[in-house]
């Protein structure tokens, strides 16, 4: 049986922006989307350290935003997914330009 390779760093980008795409969507997908963000290990590897820094805390952020209604937290769902939509732009510029 042939052993499985690993996905490159720009497949598994390109995974992660697909789930932060539903997540943007369906405010139920933001679970399915952190587990995919922190499962990107590959990902994580490539990119300078700085980017898993901010990436951790925007994850943490976006949980915890989902456990309560819009009102009641300090963290707008809509401003955590364009600021992760940026922080995929700027992975892909940094992978890209290796």
């Amino acid at each position: 049986m042939p052993s499985e390779a690993h996905p490159t760093p720009l497949a598994q980008l390109d995974t992660l922006q697909r789930a932060l795409q539903e997540a943007a969507t369906d405010p139920a997908a933001v679970a399915r989307f952190s587990a995919t963000a922190r499962a990107q290990t590959e990902l994580l590897t490539a990119l300078p350290p700085r980017y898993s820094e901010v990436l951790l805390n925007l994850l943490d952020r976006l949980e915890s935003s989902a456990l309560f209604s819009e009102e009641s937290c300090s963290f707008s769902q809509k401003d955590l997914v364009a600021n992760l939509t940026m922080w995929v732009e700027k992975a892909q510029a940094t992978l890209t330009a290796r």
